[in-house]
């Protein structure tokens, strides 16, 4: 059976405690009462400032974290409440909080010599935080390891077996790393400039968790050599799906959407080709509803956000929404947000960053 890593509102009201339900504003403990789920996501203030919001699925803030600098993929422990703001490439912090305010958040710092790439994971125990690094001078990814029971201490590492390692995630036994080798080369003297970008190695890794030895590596055929794969998430058969942006000629028509379990080679999602035009050959983030079984999309280039099934593969709904960042999974369908500051109904005087996570 498939765990879930999500909570409702009624048992996150529950682990936040007496305490923070009395300092929330009452504008913000009503939007509480009212929601069935919350979330997390990285935003910039009006003011230029960076925090993380929690959020209801309505989009309502109900309390704020700040951070030292941007953020991007955030990663959330159902085992320990914990949860981690990771910076935007090529930036070297993270920063790890409990939604409730229980304790003072703790910060922590890449090696000199690495830099995160915006995502992680925990694993299911909550014990360990992995995250995607660079080893910029080697010109190789890794995962750091870091230790969730003493401050987040950095306790070793693992090689991704590829170039560009962006979003990674763990199976549910805890039992394997899924690594997401985007194939591009970056250093931090150059910023976030691609550095070769006509010789991409894009790959999908399955990574033995306790030892980092390879248990499977996926090439991108070579003639989506110039394709990306950049996020991915897991359905409630274990099913890896992962999403692409495309860095080669903008008329093209490439697979923009897969899947793939251990032991099988990669299947790409036929998009119908308007789908694919109206996606502007980039997906920013994935989302998987287990429950409903669905598979959801966004993309910020085409404004848009796009459901399929996950058994068929069918689009079962495409959305407009300029500026379209995160989506996760909702009671039906997802929770999506925009740059612009819209999250499902609610437009607030924020920008909503690249990722939400359902907490």
């Amino acid at each position: 059976m498939m765990r879930s890593a999500a909570i409702d509102r009624r048992n996150f009201v529950k682990a936040a405690g007496l305490g923070f339900i009395a300092a929330l504003a009452p504008r913000s403990l009503m939007a509480l009462e009212r929601a069935d789920a919350v979330y997390a996501s990285g935003i910039r203030a009006a003011d230029g400032s960076f925090a993380v919001a929690t959020v209801t699925e309505r989009g309502e803030i109900v309390d704020q974290v700040a951070l030292p600098a941007r953020a991007h993929g955030m990663a959330f422990s159902a085992s320990t409440g914990k949860t981690v703001a990771f910076a935007r490439r090529p930036g070297t912090y993270a920063m790890i909080f409990d939604p409730w305010n229980k304790s003072e958040p703790v910060v922590i710092n890449s090696r000199a010599d690495r830099h995160f790439y915006g995502h992680g994971a925990f694993s299911p125990d909550g014990r360990l935080l992995y995250a995607s690094e660079n080893d910029f001078d080697g010109n190789c990814g890794m995962i750091g390891l870091y230790d969730a029971t003493n401050r987040f201490t950095r306790i070793g590492e693992f090689e991704t077996y590829g170039i560009g390692p962006h979003d990674m995630a763990v199976s549910d036994d805890g039992r394997l790393l899924i690594v997401a080798n985007g194939g591009i080369e970056t250093h931090p003297d150059f910023g976030r400039t691609k550095l070769n970008l006509g010789e991409m190695q894009p790959s999908l890794a399955l990574i033995d968790a306790a030892t980092g030895a390879l248990v499977e590596k996926h090439v991108l055929p070579a003639e989506w050599a110039e394709l990306s794969t950049r996020h991915v998430d897991l359905d409630g058969e274990g099913r890896i799906w992962f999403a692409c942006q495309y860095e080669g000629h903008r008329k093209d028509l490439p697979p923009l959407v897969g899947h793939f379990a251990k032991g099988e080679d990669l299947t790409f999602i036929d998009l119908p080709e308007e789908t694919t035009r109206r996606l502007a050959n980039y997906v920013g983030a994935i989302a998987v509803n287990r429950s409903e079984g669905l598979v959801g999309i966004t993309s910020p280039k085409g404004g848009a956000s796009v459901t399929i099934d996950a058994k068929s593969g069918k689009v079962l709904a495409e959305t407009v929404v300029p500026d379209a960042a995160g989506i996760a999974p909702a009671r039906s369908g997802f929770a999506v947000s925009s740059y612009d500051g819209d999250f499902q109904s609610t437009r607030s005087d924020v920008a909503w960053d690249q990722h939400i996570v359902r907490i």
